[in-house]
C-alpha cells in the first residue's frame, strides 16, 4: 500500500468578468485567481490487489480498480456525483490499464461546501496529483489540467495552485512553468496564464444559504452591467502591489445578481466593509462568501471574530506565496 496527503487550497476571485456568450453555450469568461492557504487535506491511498500467488502486481484490467471515498462531511456523496470520485475514474480510464487494485480517498473537509471557494475542484485536483505520484506516471502540470477540464473548469487553476503550494510536489513541479499562485482565465475559465500573485492577510465569511452557479449566470444575461474590471490594470497592480489600482480593479460582475437576489450576501458584504481598514471586499464566484484583504493577521483574526457571531462559516486566513 503506497499513500499520500496533498492539501487541497481554496481559490478567491480578484476579478471576474463576463464577456458573453460561446456558441457553446458556456459564459466567456476572464477572471484573476489566486490561491489561498485555507485547505482541505486528501490522502489518497493505493493498494495493489494480490496475484494468485500471494504478491501484489499488474493483474487484469481497469476494471479491477475500485474507488472507496469518504469525508467528514456526511452529506457530500461519496459515488460519481463527486468530483474527487470523478478524478479518479478519469485516471483509471487513461492509465489503468494492466492495475488491479484499491483506490482509496479519506477527505477532511474545511473549507465551505458550494461557497464559491472551488472546494470540490481542489480535491478532484488533488486526486489527479495523487495518483499520478502513486502511480509514478510523471505527468507534467499541463497534462493534469487537460484531463481535469474534462470535467471542471476550476479543477486546472487548482492542480496549477497545489503544484506550487504542496511541499510533497516540489520536486516534481519546481521547474514547470504553470505551477503558481495566481493566474489570468480566460475562455470558460480553463486557458490559464500565470501572473504575479497577491500577498494578504484575509478573512472569508460564508452566508449560511446556497447560490445556484446556474441561476446567478442566467440571471447576469438579463442585466445590463456598467462596471468590469480591468484585468491589465489589476496584473499590474499585483506587480507592483499598487493597492489603489487593485481596490479599483477589485470587481466581481456575478455580484450584479447575487447581491441584489440574496440581502444576507449583500448584508455581509456591507458588514465586511465597515470592518476591513483596506476597503477590498468581495464576493468570490458566484458566492456567496465575502472575502476582505486585511492589513495583517491580527486584523483577520479580529474582523473573523466579529463576523462568526453572524457567519459561522468565517475564517481569517491569508493567500499563499
Amino acid at each position: 500500500m503506497k499513500k499520500i496527503v496533498i492539501k487541497s487550497f481554496a481559490k478567491i476571485n480578484l476579478t471576474l468578468d463576463v464577456l458573453g456568450v460561446l456558441d457553446n453555450g458556456y459564459h466567456e469568461l476572464a477572471m484573476i485567481m489566486q490561491q489561498i492557504l485555507l485547505c482541505d487535506d486528501v490522502q489518497i491511498k493505493w493498494t495493489e490487489a494480490q496475484n494468485a500467488d500471494g504478491n501484489t502486481g499488474e493483474a487484469g484490467d481497469a476494471s479491477g480498480i475500485k474507488i472507496e471515498l469518504s469525508t467528514n462531511r456526511k452529506f457530500l456523496p461519496t459515488d460519481n456525483r463527486n468530483l474527487a470520485y470523478k478524478a479518479a475514474d478519469a485516471m483509471i480510464e487513461r492509465y489503468g490499464e494492466g492495475k488491479s487494485g484499491t483506490i482509496r480517498i479519506d477527505i477532511k473537509k474545511r473549507i465551505p461546501v458550494a461557497a464559491g471557494l472551488a472546494g470540490g475542484s481542489g480535491n478532484a485536483a488533488a486526486v489527479l496529483h495523487g495518483l499520478n505520484k502513486l502511480w509514478s506516471l510523471g505527468l507534467d502540470v499541463a497534462a493534469l489540467c487537460e484531463i481535469g477540464a474534462g470535467f471542471g473548469s476550476d479543477i486546472p487553476f487548482c492542480i496549477m495552485g497545489q503544484a506550487a503550494g504542496n511541499e510533497v510536489l516540489a520536486d516534481d513541479f519546481k521547474d514547470d512553468p504553470l505551477s503558481c499562485h495566481c493566474a489570468l482565465a480566460t475562455g470558460t475559465g480553463t486557458d490559464l496564464h500565470p501572473i504575479t500573485g497577491l500577498r494578504s492577510h484575509l478573512v472569508l465569511s460564508k452566508p449560511n444559504i446556497g447560490v445556484s452557479t446556474a441561476e446567478v449566470y442566467q440571471g447576469i444575461d438579463n442585466m445590463e452591467i456598467t462596471e468590469h474590471p480591468d484585468n491589465d490594470e489589476m496584473i499590474e497592480a499585483l506587480k507592483k502591489n499598487d493597492t489603489k489600482v487593485l481596490k479599483k480593479n477589485l470587481i466581481n460582475v456575478l455580484e450584479n445578481f447575487t447581491l441584489n437576489h440574496y440581502p444576507i450576501v449583500m448584508y455581509t458584504k456591507n458588514m465586511m466593509q465597515e470592518l476591513c481598514s483596506s476597503g477590498c471586499v468581495l464576493m468570490s464566484g458566484s458566492g456567496p462568501t465575502v472575502f476582505g484583504l486585511c492589513r495583517n493577521i491580527t486584523e483577520s483574526k479580529a474582523i473573523c471574530e466579529k463576523m462568526l457571531s453572524h457567519n459561522k462559516e468565517s475564517f481569517w486566513t491569508r493567500t499563499t506565496w
